[in-house]
């Protein structure tokens, strides 16, 4: 894992490229959210945090594998990082949440997930090879 790609990749998230998650649940099927922050944690780890929604939430519970992908839609040029969840906290929570209907409704929690990120490759909507970057 290229640590230089690391940071260049979470430049790219901070200058407000798109930072989407991709988790699975224990069966499998995938799931995509939008990241609203990336920052660079110790060694090979990043941060991100987010209102992420219940299936989100749910997925890393059950599996800790993720995809991210950092892209810059006007150069068609970014990264996709291939990590472990390494725990998810909570941030900050909605002025009355409501426990009994968290998951079953708009995310009322904002949380952060570290991950450690294992390899990194190349990412555009372009056809790529997905050789480590």
């Amino acid at each position: 894992m290229n640590i230089a790609s690391l940071k260049n990749a979470v430049a790219l998230g901070v200058r407000g490229a798109p930072v989407l998650l991709a988790t699975a649940d224990a069966q499998g099927l995938p799931h995509i959210a939008v990241a609203g922050v990336i920052s660079l944690e110790s060694g090979n780890r990043v941060a991100l945090s987010a209102w992420f929604c219940p299936g989100t939430v749910a997925n890393l519970g059950v599996n800790a594998k993720m995809a991210i992908a950092v892209w810059d839609p006007q150069k068609d040029t970014g990264f996709q990082l291939f990590g472990t969840s390494e725990g998810v906290t909570d941030l900050s929570m909605m002025d009355g949440y409501s426990p009994e209907i968290e998951g079953r409704s708009l995310p009322q929690t904002e949380r952060k997930v570290v991950v450690r990120v294992d390899a990194i490759v190349g990412f555009s909507s372009a056809p790529h090879n997905d050789v480590e970057a």
